[in-house]
C-alpha cells in the first residue's frame, strides 16, 4: 500500500474545516463506549461542570494530561498566562480524583526563552494541594539536531500525588538492559559492580526512561495528523505503576487517543476529553480499529483514509498544498 500520510492537523485550519463533517461530537457533546464503559467528551478542560457531569460523581485513581505547552513556544500567550489557565484544569482535575490518586503532566521547556514555561509551572503547583513526587525525563531516540548547542532529546514528565496512591512496584520492573557499569560494592569481601550484583539481567525503571521509543512514522501506533503523540509504552508504564484494573483514568487533552488505548489494553475505564471535534473523533477512530484489527495506530495510512479517498475537495487540497499523491484505492 502506498503510503497515505495526513500533514500536521495543527498547522492545517483549512483541512480541519474539510475534516469535520466527518466527526460524530461537536462540541459540547460525549460519546460513550458500550463495551467498556470508555467515554469521550468534546469540550475544555476548563469544564468544571461538565467534568463532573461526565464522570457522574465517580472519582478517578489517575490523571494523565498532556496539554499543548507548544502555545507558549508559538507565542500564544505568555508562560505566566499559560501557568494561570494550567492552574484551572488542574484545579478541575483536583476535584475529579480520589483522595489516594495520582498525576502525571507531560510538559516540555523551552530552552531558547528561558526553559518557559517549565518554572512557571511547577511555582503554580506549588499552591496546589498535590505533592511533588518526581520529575521524570523520557529520552527521544531522535532529537532536534544544532550545531550550537546540546542536540534535545528529552520530555519531561512531572509526578504527583494525593494522600497514598498505589504504586505498584511490578510494574517498574521492565526489560531495560543493564547499560551502566560501576556502582562497585563490597559483598562478602568481593568487590562487584552494579551489573553483577543484582540477580536479573534487566533493571528497574527509574526517573530517566531509556527504553521507550519516541514515535515516528514507521512505528504501528503512529497516528498521522498529530502533533507530539506519546508513545503507547509510557502510557502503559504509568497506568500499570499508578492505578489497578478497572480504575477510572482521566486524560483532559486526548490528541492521539494513546491514554484511551493503553486503558483499553490494561482493562482501565477512560474517561478522555478533547476541545477539538477531530481529535476526539481520531481517539473513537482509533479504540475502533484497535478491536477490529488489533493495530495501535496506522503505520502506512490514517484516521480518514475512507472518507479521503472518496471526497474531491480533500484530496484538491491535499494535492495542491502538499504535492500528496492520494491512491486510489485502500
Amino acid at each position: 500500500m502506498a503510503n497515505f500520510a495526513l500533514p500536521r492537523l495543527d498547522k492545517d485550519e483549512q483541512l480541519k474545516e474539510l475534516l469535520l463533517p466527518y466527526c460524530r461530537l461537536k462540541k459540547g457533546d460525549v460519546w460513550s463506549d458500550p463495551k467498556r464503559k470508555h467515554k469521550i467528551g468534546c469540550f475544555s478542560a476548563e469544564e468544571s461542570s461538565k467534568i463532573k457531569k461526565i464522570l457522574r460523581n465517580k472519582k478517578a485513581k489517575l490523571a494523565v494530561h498532556d496539554p499543548p505547552y507548544n502555545i507558549v513556544a508559538f507565542q500564544k500567550m505568555s508562560a505566566k498566562e499559560y501557568a494561570d489557565w494550567c492552574k484551572v484544569w488542574v484545579l478541575n482535575t483536583e476535584q475529579i480524583l480520589d483522595d489516594d490518586s495520582s498525576l502525571y503532566v507531560w510538559l516540555g521547556a523551552d530552552q531558547n526563552n528561558h526553559l518557559e514555561p517549565f518554572a512557571e509551572f511547577i511555582i503554580m503547583m506549588k499552591k496546589s494541594n498535590f505533592n511533588t513526587r518526581s520529575f521524570i525525563t523520557m529520552r527521544n531516540q531522535r532529537g532536534f539536531g544544532t550545531q550550537k548547542n546540546w542536540m534535545a532529546v528529552r520530555q519531561e514528565l512531572l509526578y504527583y500525588t494525593k494522600g497514598e496512591p498505589a504504586f505498584n512496584i511490578d510494574g517498574v520492573y521492565t526489560k531495560i538492559n543493564k547499560v551502566l557499569k560501576g556502582y562497585f560494592k563490597d559483598i562478602n569481601g568481593e568487590l562487584l559492580e552494579n551489573t553483577e550484583r543484582g540477580k536479573s539481567d534487566y533493571i528497574r525503571a527509574s526517573n530517566v526512561w531509556i527504553d521507550v521509543q519516541q514515535v515516528f512514522y514507521l512505528m504501528e501506533e503512529n497516528v498521522n495528523g498529530c502533533y507530539a503523540q506519546k508513545p503507547l509504552k509510557a502510557l502503559e508504564r504509568i497506568i500499570n505503576v499508578s492505578s489497578n484494573p478497572n480504575d477510572i483514568v482521566v486524560d483532559f487533552f486526548a490528541h492521539a487517543g494513546t491514554t484511551l488505548i493503553a486503558c483499553e489494553k490494561l482493562k482501565r475505564k477512560c474517561i478522555t476529553v478533547d476541545i477539538d471535534p477531530i481529535h476526539c473523533e481520531i481517539s473513537i477512530r482509533r479504540l475502533e480499529n484497535f478491536r477490529e484489527n488489533g493495530k495501535t495506530g496506522w503505520q502506512k495510512s490514517n484516521p480518514f483514509a475512507e472518507e479521503i479517498l472518496s471526497d474531491t475537495k480533500i484530496k484538491n487540497h491535499l494535492e495542491k498544498k502538499y504535492n500528496l499523491e492520494i491512491p486510489k484505492e485502500l
